[in-house]
């Protein structure tokens, strides 16, 4: 019976709070012809575009500190900004970027220092967040670190360590 009541309580709710008026009556249309100019823009995203997506290094002496420049261009329709630029580990330093808003067909730049520690062949991927419809673009620095020859070997006995013999 509770059930019965609840159900015919909430048809006269409806009934009694619908609209009296037209709805189509209610619409502005210069509220239409704004939403559908922001809509298109909406799916206009920014477009990275850089001048390389890797930079190799070469072969280079462990402890050698090197640095690259990657370039890149606004290619899409709307302002383009970069908030964040970071590495996969601290010996790869992304800097020198800018977060202001980059107009399409404006080009701008970053560094990215690598303190040239490893051994054999090191990659590091460099992740650049920004407004694009992706979110996050990825470009990467290679190199082949050799080990320094004028370096302690490891494990190696020093003048000091070397056993006393009797």
């Amino acid at each position: 019976m509770k059930k019965v009541f609840l159900v015919l309580s909430a048809v006269c709710l409806m009934a009694f709070t619908s609209c009296k008026d037209d709805a189509a009556s209610k619409i502005d249309d210069n509220n239409v012809a704004e939403a559908a100019e922001r809509d298109a823009q909406a799916g206009d995203f920014p477009v990275i575009t850089f001048d390389k997506m890797e930079h190799d290094f070469g072969e280079i002496m462990d402890g050698t500190p090197v640095e690259t420049v990657f370039s890149y261009t606004n290619t899409g329709k709307s302002p383009l900004v970069v908030t964040n630029i970071k590495s996969t580990c601290g010996c790869t330093v992304p800097q020198d970027w800018s977060k202001e808003p980059l107009a399409p067909g404006e080009s701008d730049k970053f560094t990215v220092k690598f303190n040239g520690k490893g051994n054999g062949n090191t990659m590091k991927a460099i992740t650049v967040t920004a407004n694009t419809e992706t979110g996050s673009e990825v470009v990467k620095i290679k190199a082949f670190v050799k080990p320094d020859p004028n370096a302690p070997q490891k494990g190696a006995a020093t003048p000091m360590q070397m056993p006393v013999s009797k």
